[in-house]
């Protein structure tokens, strides 16, 4: 991954219908959506230049959006051509994109039903999240001390940006004591997701994962639990207790940026990175690849 600053690159950035000089794109220190975390956001990838899943994710901005009490103010199809004619300007074969709406700076305080709604878009480039040594052997997860809230406490069913604030600490520990993630329970003490990625079990030839109540149901879980029951495994959400990992034969991540990566560690509990984890990841990465050849033909 590039280790280039992100407010000082070269390219552009969508901001508000215009492309802007990447260095140009600011917001004020006023921001609400900096101080109250009135914003929500996608998290997209780009393959040979085509975003997979495009406009499930503008959707769900603006479903986020609304859950949050604002409306964005550019349909799905006008912030689908902002993506396509970004991803093209900039001209990266694979990369991330993000999209990101919040309430700008005209009102400071809780209540800021005045304030303009802003709308940004930017693509870099962004290999695989992790190695390839360790997605041979599996991730090592570390339990999170924070829970996914209750979804009567909290807007869990948006990618909103102040529902994140735990994975970061949570992350940032992780790492610092040698892991690459941290396992999240949710308010209940069930399995609830890693800080960034859902997660999926391997137990008797079956994939099990937890009942997304009370966090985002992502869009890489749902295709990949289409890809599983396209080989006739069978597929159970439902509700999951950390105690069962100890029956658990495969544990695997899936998410935007993830993909589909092996996990080898949760706490004291270890697992080998097993048949169906590297199926199911080379099914994902060949059907992004066919919906490239697909968007291509179209």
């Amino acid at each position: 991954m590039s280790i280039l600053p992100f407010d000082d690159r070269d390219g552009y950035i969508w901001f508000d219908g215009k492309m802007v000089p990447w260095r140009d794109a600011k917001i004020h220190v006023l921001t609400h959506g900096l101080h109250y975390a009135s914003c929500v956001f996608e998290g997209e990838r780009a393959y040979e230049g085509k975003i997979f899943k495009s406009r499930a994710h503008s959707e769900r901005l603006h479903n986020s959006a609304a859950i949050l009490g604002f409306k964005i103010p550019y349909s799905v199809d006008e912030i689908e051509k902002a993506k396509t004619d970004l991803v093209a300007k900039m001209g990266f074969k694979n990369s991330y994109v993000r999209a990101v709406a919040w309430r700008g700076s005209e009102m400071m305080g809780v209540s800021a039903q005045q304030s303009t709604i802003h709308l940004a878009i930017a693509t870099w480039e962004w290999p695989s999240y992790f190695s390839p040594e360790l997605l041979e052997k599996g991730i090592r997860l570390k339990w999170a001390k924070y829970r996914r809230p209750a979804p009567d406490t909290a807007p869990t069913a948006s990618k909103a940006a102040g529902l994140y604030m735990i994975c970061t600490i949570s992350k940032h520990e992780a790492e610092a004591e040698g892991f690459q993630d941290a396992m999240m329970l949710d308010y209940r003490g069930q399995l609830a997701e890693a800080t960034g990625a859902n997660v999926f079990l391997v137990q008797n030839g079956e994939l099990h994962t937890p009942t997304p109540d009370c966090f985002l149901n992502g869009l890489t879980r749902q295709t990949v639990m289409e890809l599983a029951r396209r080989r006739q495994l069978k597929v159970t959400e439902r509700a999951i207790m950390p105690e069962e990992l100890a029956k658990t034969d495969e544990v695997f991540l899936v998410g935007t940026a993830a993909e589909v990566t092996p996990v080898g560690q949760i706490g004291d509990y270890s697992f080998k990175v097993g048949p169906l984890t590297k199926q199911l990841r080379e099914d994902y990465l060949k059907e992004v690849r066919a919906h490239v050849a697909s968007a291509a033909a179209e």
